[in-house]
């Protein structure tokens, strides 16, 4: 699988290339299907009512395959067309002519329309290359398939982009989609600021036929994937100490703010650290010993800055501390020779004083949310990626600024994009734990670009597995961490598990 994101234009500039290579268009479309297909089956284990959207051209085509999948898979697989089955393209009408026999083709969606549920939106009314602005008839069907979504709770799939979207615009009435399967490759559109809220998680659908001609990566912008991190997170030596995974650490937490530090150091832990010492001032001490886990180390300190004589190998420095002690916080984060997270206060008490990091002692990973960003940087009018592009040029850090599409950059390295998360995830403390974990990740040696990396993908996975056993309202930050190692032991199977289609 490539997680290369590359331009539309790019992308059928390949299509080309393996088709004058001799790779079928049909076989294409029916690997495209079949993924998709899968895929949404894999995530929707349970049946239910499929309403598929059909344009005219190949998307219509693939969307016709993974419907006939998930028909196969036990579903009720309903089919509104833009216009008449004569006037699909060649291929789609080839796709259609052959399957629709499995299908109900419906005119209208009514309250009355399927007493079966779960219910799925399969978005194939346009791809790739779709000009920009919607025409009347499309407009209709999008807010169709948007109002089934709202007020049916249906979940909506969209094939290789949302309906809508297109290289350098959002059409204001595009399909929302709660996943994108994107097609061979991520596509760049799907990472316009503005485009975030119409595509939703973005999952690729490998097709070895294109990812095999894939130009080369030096310097190009890249999705997380669990293939890329596997590297990071491989089995522990069965001869393994404590010392062997870092000593780790946690300067967070003041009175009124005492949960921070807690929740920073037990994701430490469950990330992986040997040892954590969570630094507590006297005057909280008692607080923070009793709200600790027992196997985090706590102790007390007249002044943060003793952190720097102790053994460490990583710190990570700022949720909930306040601005009390703003010089003794420059003072570590210019001093400490080993990898350090700097998040929340921290990063406002050095907003104050930017040119500490330009002179610092050794590797330093941020991670702000936007607001802490734009006081750190002057982000006026500039996109996300234009952000983090411009800060590490002219500092010497690796930056992970936080949001629905958290992004990771680093002089000399391509900006990466996460990949999962949930708006679950909205709610405070959820980046106390990827301080910690990423703290975790950085004591055992871990470089920052990829403990960045690593770490936003594995909270962002954890929280979305924690919907299995909560909604988006109720999760709360501590409760993914129930998760943690499950996330941990999908990247270690992402390659066994990967499934090969080939032409």
């Amino acid at each position: 699988m490539s997680n290369l994101i590359l331009t539309s234009k790019e992308v059928q500039e390949l299509e080309k290339r393996a088709f004058a290579e001799g790779v079928g268009q049909e076989d294409l479309m029916d690997l495209a299907g079949l993924g998709i297909g899968r895929k949404i089956a894999q995530l929707e284990p349970v049946p239910g009512t499929c309403v598929v959207y059909l344009g005219k051209g190949n998307n219509a085509g693939d969307a016709i395959v993974a419907a006939s999948v998930l028909e196969r898979s036990g579903w009720s697989v309903s089919a509104r067309l833009v216009s008449s089955s004569e006037d699909l393209d060649l291929l789609p009408k080839k796709k259609w002519n052959a399957l629709a026999a499995h299908f109900r083709r419906i005119t209208s969606v009514s309250t009355g329309w399927s007493d079966i549920r779960p219910i799925i939106l399969l978005d194939g009314l346009l791809g790739l290359g779709a000009r920009p602005g919607l025409s009347d008839r499309y407009r209709q069907f999008t807010a169709e398939l948007n109002g089934i979504r709202s007020d049916w709770n249906a979940r909506t799939y969209a094939v290789d982009i949302p309906t809508g979207l297109s290289d350098s615009a959002v059409d204001p009435h595009s399909v929302i989609a709660d996943v994108t399967l994107t097609v061979g490759f991520p596509k760049s559109c799907l990472f316009l600021d503005e485009a975030t809220n119409v595509v939703g998680n973005i999952l690729v659908i490998d097709l070895p036929a294109l990812s095999e001609r894939a130009p080369a990566g030096q310097g190009r912008s890249q999705l997380t994937v669990p293939g890329a991190l596997y590297d990071l997170v491989k089995r522990r030596p069965f001869d393994s100490h404590k010392g062997d995974f870092g000593r780790v650490g946690i300067i967070a937490g003041s009175r009124g703010l005492i949960g921070a530090g807690a929740l920073a150091s037990k994701a430490a832990l469950k990330a992986g650290a040997g040892l954590i010492t969570l630094y507590a001032t006297e005057d909280v001490y008692s607080i923070v010993a009793t709200k600790a886990e027992t196997e985090v180390m706590v102790k007390p300190v007249a002044h943060f800055r003793e952190a720097l004589s102790d053994r460490l190998d990583a710190i990570a420095i700022g949720p909930g501390l306040g601005r009390g002690r703003a010089e003794e916080v420059i003072e570590i984060v210019r001093e400490f020779a080993n990898p350090m997270v700097v998040d929340a206060d921290a990063l406002n008490i050095i907003s104050e004083h930017p040119e500490t990091l330009s002179r610092v002692a050794g590797p330093r990973l941020l991670t702000p949310h936007p607001g802490e960003m734009s006081r750190l940087f002057s982000t006026h009018n500039l996109s996300r990626t234009e952000i983090v592009e411009r800060f590490t040029n002219e500092y010497p850090v690796t930056l992970l600024l936080k949001g629905a599409r958290t992004l990771v950059a680093q002089r000399g390295y391509s900006v990466s994009y996460n990949s999962t998360g949930t708006p679950g995830m909205a709610t405070g403390g959820s980046g106390d734990l990827l301080t910690g974990v990423c703290g975790a990740l950085l004591g055992r040696g871990i470089a920052p670009y990829d403990a960045a990396r690593l770490g936003a993908w594995l909270c962002g996975r954890a929280a979305e597995l924690t919907l299995r056993d909560e909604s988006e309202e109720s999760m709360i930050p501590s409760d993914t961490l129930r998760y943690l190692g499950k996330a941990f032991e999908e990247i270690r199977q992402a390659r066994s598990q990967k499934l090969e289609f080939r032409i």
